[in-house]
């Protein structure tokens, strides 16, 4: 079987290695300073998919769809790895490039383009999941400084662009204590990301992941838990963008994920049925991870996001849970080919 692993990188050299030392750092990191290196990752997924007896290769589109159609013509790929995730420096364009594959019938993993525009616009997610009766933090969305901001929700809240996605413009001051914080950080997200804010109550308590795997019949990994405990006290229990793709910044070492997370039954067995309940509402398919936070005040659930195409990085959280359950690496990502290949066979004889 050929697979193409198709990603959009723009500018490939901004992941070359950089030389980093500890002592530059004023805390003690846990993990490495070099962080993540998607071009070499890429590589990985290849070599992997290589082992289990695929034909597979990387491709970078840049930007260019023209490159991955000519390529298709030339290599005919069985299954494209679809890994792109932003065009032209849009979040929203992420799903048209599935939408070119399903016209051309091309057998391609993960989700198609409802579920990820779907995903991509928060609040349309929390209003499905919320007619489903599944609990998500109480919301407003704002789309102009001129408006009220007495929202009728509980501090502290957080404030999100509405339409990102893998914790951008998530950080440290997201959080927000009274009015005025508010009001600068919802200008903060107008100005920076040209997009309206998602002000949501900020639940205190335990953040836990759980990563759903399977097409026709998904199921739930091993639940992670990120452990905020090491957190120093100027730094808010939460996964920002420096937690997550910052190996200089003290949040990315304070931020240590556990597997499986330390769960009673009911609680573990209420989260494996809503995460299944989210997955099936929006559409995602094949891998996707379901965030959640357990409430210090109430002990429920809240699912705070629904994450189409997580992560699939060798020592990622999906990853994690993937080998918690007894599947390899490599195992893992000839699975997630073999569902796309199936997938598209039997819509074919259909």
């Amino acid at each position: 079987m050929k697979v193409a692993i198709v990603f959009n990188e723009v500018n490939p050299e901004l992941y070359m290695k950089k030389h980093r030392k500890a002592k530059d750092l004023d805390f003690k990191p846990v993990f490495s300073l070099t962080g993540s290196d998607p071009l070499s990752e890429y590589e990985d997924m290849a070599k992997a998919l290589s082992k289990t007896g695929c034909d597979a290769y990387t491709l970078n589109i840049m930007d260019n769809l023209n490159t991955f159609i000519k390529d298709y013509e030339k290599n005919k790929p069985d299954v494209v790895f679809n890994l792109v995730e932003l065009f032209k420096e849009q979040p929203r364009l992420e799903m048209s490039f599935t939408g070119i594959l399903e016209l051309l019938n091309v057998a391609y993993t993960g989700a198609p383009p409802l579920a990820l525009g779907t995903c991509q616009n928060k609040t349309l997610t929390k209003r499905i999941l919320s007619t489903l009766g599944i609990r998500t933090p109480c919301y407003k969305i704002i789309k102009s400084m001129e408006r009220s901001f007495r929202l009728g929700l509980r501090y502290p809240l957080i404030v999100k662009p509405a339409w990102e996605d893998a914790s951008v413009g998530i950080d440290n001051d997201s959080i927000v204590d009274n009015v005025d914080q508010l009001k600068k950080r919802v200008e903060y997200v107008f100005n920076s990301f040209k997009q309206p804010a998602l002000v949501e109550e900020f639940i205190i308590g335990r953040e836990l992941n759980l990563a759903v795997f399977g097409d026709k019949e998904p199921i739930v990994l091993p639940i992670s838990e990120i452990d905020f405990s090491q957190m120093p006290d100027n730094l808010h229990p939460i996964v920002s963008f420096q937690a997550k793709w910052d190996p200089m910044h003290e949040a990315y070492h304070k931020t240590i994920p556990i597997c499986p997370a330390k769960l009673d039954d009911e609680t573990r067995k209420e989260a494996e049925m809503m995460a299944l309940q989210c997955v099936r509402a929006v559409g995602t398919r094949d891998y996707s991870r379901v965030d959640m936070r357990l409430s210090k005040d109430d002990n429920k659930l809240y699912v705070l996001e629904v994450n189409p195409n997580p992560d699939l990085t060798e020592d990622a959280g999906f990853m994690r849970s993937a080998k918690q359950a007894g599947y390899s690496y490599k195992k893992t990502m000839k699975m997630i080919v073999d569902f796309a290949y199936e997938r598209n066979k039997t819509a074919v004889v259909h």
